[in-house]
């Protein structure tokens, strides 16, 4: 847990200066900020499956408005918890039901899976990240360890908070089926479990359009990451005790596999969404090396700690991210003139500005009808297409955030006419990138210098 804690909070800012985020983090941030009625309002229509999420930072944010810190400190001390808890499960494994107690193997075993998962770079990655994926990845394991004490009730209580946290740590009560399916007390949790997290479900089915559209279906490199782990998963458990195998291995393999399977029907699937599942193979990994008696063991371990470090250090800059919003923010406040519009393109990219509202206040922001607070949405509803085009034509000079060069564009009329209108009536005066974005700026023929 002290580990979890010492690699969560080195250099949890992400970046020099005022430290990086990007567009996820962003969205928690300026969704968190609104008060309880718009935000009440905003979940009605879309991001429901995050609400409890949301609804807990607002209450975080509204005791303590500490930046970067106040966003991500949360899913540090998630993380933390959920290394104990993965140390806790290894503990309680080793010890084996109705064995006496045998300190050394137990202790080294906790201690080696618990180390293990917070060393994990991905689990290092969403430790630093202002989402919901370390809370989530905390309560499944501790339901994993309510499981093996037959803590039914608690069992319950713990697994539905993390499916209100994210309705995919569902996919956590199939995992634990192999090992518990033939308790009563197991299959009445589980009921609990579904019928408290159906309400979520329904709203959730409703608004599955608009909050996944934009996710296709597995790539190979997600097969061939699963392939990778099922590979790990297979060879740590092979001659392992069957307790441990019961608890680990499904808890590593269901829930990722099995969304991704969904997916190629109903695209859903992304890694962090079953981030939990790596608590697994930590749980198979610490365990047998606390047993390894292999002179080699040792060694590998120490050569798969050099590319781990490489690979943490990586994750705290920006460019681990796709984008960084409060990089764009910045070189949006460098070029800014008092009296310039901002167009965004496409229009759900005014989030990286959403979280900036000092610097997204003192531009006009040309395409915009209604506030994201005020539509009840996220990102604002726009203009119609010839509205847009009669506000460029007033603009002498716009500030315009687009993707990455490359980059699909957006067939919908508004962002059509977005597009055309500078093209027709403005010349590029420069471009300036940023990680994971663009910042044009546009000006009247003869306006630029």
């Amino acid at each position: 847990m002290l580990l979890a804690l010492v690699l969560g909070l080195a250099g949890l800012e992400r970046g020099p200066g005022g430290g990086s985020m990007w567009r996820d983090e962003s969205t928690t941030w300026q969704v968190a900020h609104r008060p309880l009625g718009a935000l009440w309002e905003l979940l009605g229509r879309v991001d429901a499956v995050h609400g409890l999420y949301y609804l807990f930072m607002h209450g975080v944010f509204g005791f303590w408005d500490g930046g970067l810190w106040a966003l991500r400190l949360p899913s540090v001390v998630g993380t933390a918890l959920a290394a104990a808890g993965v140390a806790a499960v290894a503990h309680r494994l080793a010890r084996g039901r109705g064995e006496p107690a045998r300190p050394a193997r137990p202790a080294r075993a906790a201690l080696f899976s618990g180390c293990g998962y917070a060393l994990l770079p991905p689990v290092q990655m969403y430790a630093q990240e202002g989402r919901s994926y370390g809370l989530v990845a905390a309560a499944v394991v501790w339901a994993t360890y309510l499981m093996l004490r037959e803590r039914w009730a608690g069992y319950a209580a713990v697994l539905l908070l993390g499916c209100w946290l994210h309705e995919f740590a569902v996919l956590a009560l199939l995992a634990h089926a192999p090992a518990a399916w033939r308790s009563r007390g197991w299959r009445w949790g589980a009921g609990a479990v579904v019928a408290g997290v159906l309400p979520l479900a329904v709203v959730s089915a409703r608004q599955a359009q608009a909050q996944l559209g934009w996710l296709g279906r597995p790539s190979w490199q997600d097969w061939a990451a699963y392939g990778v782990l099922v590979a790990a998963v297979l060879l740590l458990a092979r001659g392992a005790d069957r307790a441990l195998v019961r608890v680990a291995v499904p808890l590593a393999l269901l829930p990722p596999g099995l969304l991704m399977v969904v997916s190629l029907v109903h695209p859903w699937y992304v890694d962090r969404y079953v981030l939990y599942a790596l608590a697994g193979l930590a749980l198979l990994a610490g365990t047998r090396l606390a047993g390894a008696r292999v002179r080699w063991a040792w060694p590998l371990v120490a050569a798969l700690l050099v590319p781990a470090a490489v690979w943490s250090g990586w994750l705290r800059t920006p460019e681990s991210r796709k984008d960084d919003a409060l990089g764009v923010a910045a070189v949006v406040r460098e070029l800014a003139r008092p009296g310039d519009a901002v167009l965004f393109m496409p229009s759900r990219r005014r989030e990286w500005l959403l979280s900036s509202p000092g610097v997204y206040g003192g531009l006009r922001d040309v395409a915009l009808e209604r506030s994201p607070r005020d539509s009840g949405t996220l990102h604002g509803a726009e203009l119609p297409p010839e509205r847009i085009r009669e506000g460029l034509s007033r603009s002498p000079r716009v500030i315009a955030l687009l993707d990455p060069a490359g980059q699909p564009l957006d067939p919908y009329p508004g962002e059509a006419a977005k597009r055309e209108a500078l093209a027709a009536g403005f010349e590029r005066c420069s471009v300036t990138g940023v990680r994971g974005a663009r910042v044009v700026v546009y000006a009247w023929p003869g306006g630029c210098g």
